[in-house]
């Protein structure tokens, strides 16, 4: 697909995180391998901390509790709300679905139009595509995108190549139509065909939960996790992204018409520190427009991942000038995808701590 937006915009980002920190010296005898080898992880791939859910914590408890904080610190009204999306991967039931929980629990008007989009690592931009397409329809009212994830649950303590990277946070993204009709150029690619390499085989209708899938094996290389555990075929995403999103990214730039002088930022999905540096240098990025910091701090935290990088990296610098920013994704999919916007001048950008 691709595809270009005007006159949209987006106002305000809060990211919402939970209070646990776990660190990853503490976790190196976790795993069966040599605490010295294991510790060599932690420059390559950029490991130092990652934000944890506590087990009885959902996405709608870090959505309620971001939104509430936005309506009670006079960032939006609940009468300007026309549409609640949730992009996730860890909906807190089958039904009823997460916007629904959210429109209830912080009291929009029953007009509120509340969709739940399944996507991980992309889902941010997927979230901006629909939230565009509502604005359409909205009046003068605005789109809350809410983007998260509790990933953590769902994968293995004892997993070295997954545990590590995983991270939990939510982001609350409000988006609203704009005067300013400069175009915003978008892209996105899919195949299916590579699903498998970020997968988790149990807990749906395919393979119902079970004792039988929670039963935790050595999976041949030193790594323990069952079938309800989340798994990414680290090397076969590597290759992906290597592979495709380069190309993507020049394809982008020449039907746009934009340069990479041109951006002042380029806000990617966070997989790891090595993964991102060696994209860069496959794509002739320059690393100092690249933020790469978010896995050693918070761990990658799925489709919040842009709308993170953007609070915890340019807070100051967007609350006072607007910026022409690159934003892409890659993975769970598998699927690819860059967005050219302004991001800038935004009325409130926040990172706060939950309970949860």
């Amino acid at each position: 697909m691709q595809t270009l937006f005007l006159g949209k915009r987006i106002v305000s980002i809060l990211g919402v995180l939970p209070e646990k920190e776990s660190f990853f010296d503490d976790e190196v005898d976790n795993y069966s391998f040599p605490v010295k080898q294991t510790m060599r992880l932690k420059k390559v791939m950029g490991f130092n901390k990652h934000r944890i859910s506590k087990d009885t914590s959902t996405v709608s408890d870090f959505a309620v509790y971001g939104i509430n904080h936005i309506i009670d610190e006079g960032w939006i009204t609940r009468e300007e709300i026309g549409a609640v999306i949730v992009v996730t991967l860890c909906p807190d039931h089958f039904v009823p679905h997460i916007s629904n929980i959210i429109q209830a629990e912080c009291g929009f008007n029953s007009d509120t139009l509340c969709i739940d989009l399944a996507q991980g690592c992309c889902g941010f931009l997927l979230g901006l595509m629909e939230s565009f397409l509502l604005l359409d329809h909205m009046g003068g009212k605005k789109v809350l995108l809410v983007n998260g994830d509790v990933v953590s649950q769902k994968v293995s303590k004892q997993d070295r190549n997954d545990y590590p990277l995983i991270g939990d946070a939510t982001t609350i993204t409000v988006v609203e139509n704009s005067n300013d009709n400069k175009s915003i150029y978008y892209e996105m690619h899919t195949d299916g065909t590579r699903g498998n390499a970020l997968k988790i085989p149990a807990g749906a209708f395919r393979m119902p939960s079970s004792s039988e899938t929670a039963v935790m094996k050595d999976q041949g290389d030193g790594n323990f996790r069952c079938l309800d555990n989340i798994h990414m075929d680290g090397s076969g995403v590597f290759n992906f992204v290597q592979t495709e999103v380069p190309p993507m990214l020049e394809h982008a730039f020449q039907e746009s018409g934009e340069n990479v002088d041109g951006i002042d930022y380029f806000l990617f999905h966070q997989p790891n520190k090595f993964m991102l540096q060696k994209l860069a240098e496959k794509a002739g990025l320059p690393t100092e427009k690249l933020p790469m910091n978010l896995v050693e701090n918070f761990g990658n935290p799925s489709g919040a991942s842009i709308p993170l990088t953007a609070v915890y990296n340019l807070k100051d610098i967007l609350l006072e000038r607007s910026c022409h920013c690159c934003l892409s994704a890659f993975g769970s999919g598998l699927a690819w995808g860059v967005m050219f916007i302004d991001i800038g001048r935004l009325a409130h950008c926040e990172l706060i701590e939950s309970e949860f």
